[in-house]
């Protein structure tokens, strides 16, 4: 199970991130979006295209631009299509398979 956190809150929890380029993209469905605030940034990276952002609000503390995603990403990116990453202090942790 993978965790981002942040300020000791769970951002978001998957079994099933893509890692790419050391950063783990979680499902946007494993995020918990009461903690998401839309941004106006955008970056643009040359092979997966333009990234939108989220700051992260948790109990008043804001983290700007702490999230970001591809909405729309190149053909070389379509893997991260859906899923959010996490940056600027958000702690992504894995934790070991249990032996059930």
């Amino acid at each position: 199970m993978t965790t981002a956190s942040w300020q000791g809150i769970v951002i978001a929890e998957s079994e099933d991130t893509v890692v790419v380029e050391g950063n783990h993209y979680f499902p946007a469905e494993s995020v918990r979006t009461e903690y998401l605030r839309p941004s106006g940034t955008t970056t643009v990276c040359g092979w997966k295209g333009t990234a939108g952002y989220y700051t992260l609000d948790v109990d008043g503390r804001t983290n700007p631009d702490a999230a970001w995603f591809y909405a729309d990403p190149e053909p070389a990116a379509e893997h991260v299509r859906g899923r959010v990453a996490f940056w600027r202090g958000v702690e992504v942790t894995d934790s070991p398979a249990s032996a059930d």
